[in-house]
């Protein structure tokens, strides 16, 4: 467990994670954007949400991430059972997550889905990018929930049905409807459109590892 105190100078954000839920077998928290979900090799990534949450719950451990510049739910395990029982889910897709996003333009469909395979770009790591040849199988489907023809703008609801690193950045990037202030794939005027990545893990549904007991929580993009 990592000691933050020693860190105060090194912190990536000031804005602290939030609990959503709680009891002896694990944590759900909404973690700010502009966080790690684990520390990365150099000195001044080390604060991150994991250590953040351990100084509170020791036993914490992780069982998925969400990327650096998106904020949203994060379902930590407290005991070994829970990790167990919640790798399951997550490896048989029946936990069901949902983001909202910004993008650029004005999105016809009303909803849809997005089906293009994805593969790590050896050319230009840590990026991935769409390949039909190489890619594993990626499914996205999306819901608009409005539309700002002033600003040719469209949020959208969006639901990975499977979970490939910078899934949704890659699809709406390839669909020509990039994530406003996404600064891997968008051009300079989408990076440069919004002070963050406006990408939020907005809801999910899971399975209790000890009860069984379905739970679903929501948070609201604060964007």
């Amino acid at each position: 467990m990592t000691d933050l105190s020693e860190l105060a100078v090194l912190r990536a954000t000031n804005e602290p994670f939030t609990v959503l839920y709680q009891d002896e077998q694990l944590v759900v928290v909404n973690k700010p954007a502009k966080l790690l979900t684990v520390p990365g090799r150099h000195p001044a990534n080390q604060d991150c949400l994991i250590n953040r949450v351990q100084c509170e719950w020791p036993s914490a451990s992780v069982v998925h991430r969400l990327d650096y510049d998106t904020s949203g739910i994060v379902l930590l395990p407290l005991t070994k059972r829970a990790l167990s029982e919640l790798s399951k889910q997550f490896q048989a897709r029946t936990i069901i997550k949902q983001y909202q996003a910004v993008v650029t333009g004005l999105v016809g469909p009303a909803k849809g889905e997005i089906n293009l395979a994805i593969v790590a770009d050896e050319a230009n790591r840590p990026l991935y990018k769409i390949c039909a040849m190489t890619g594993k199988p990626s499914l996205t489907q999306f819901q608009v929930l409005s539309r700002d023809s002033r600003a040719l703008q469209s949020r959208l609801l969006l639901t990975p049905i499977t979970g490939r690193s910078h899934q949704l950045r890659l699809h709406l990037q390839a669909i020509g409807h990039a994530i406003l202030g996404d600064t891997l794939y968008g051009n300079i005027d989408t990076s440069q459109s919004a002070e963050r990545l406006l990408l939020h893990a907005c809801s999910i549904r899971f399975s209790h590892p000890f009860t069984g007991e379905v739970i679903s929580l929501n948070t609201t993009a604060a964007f």
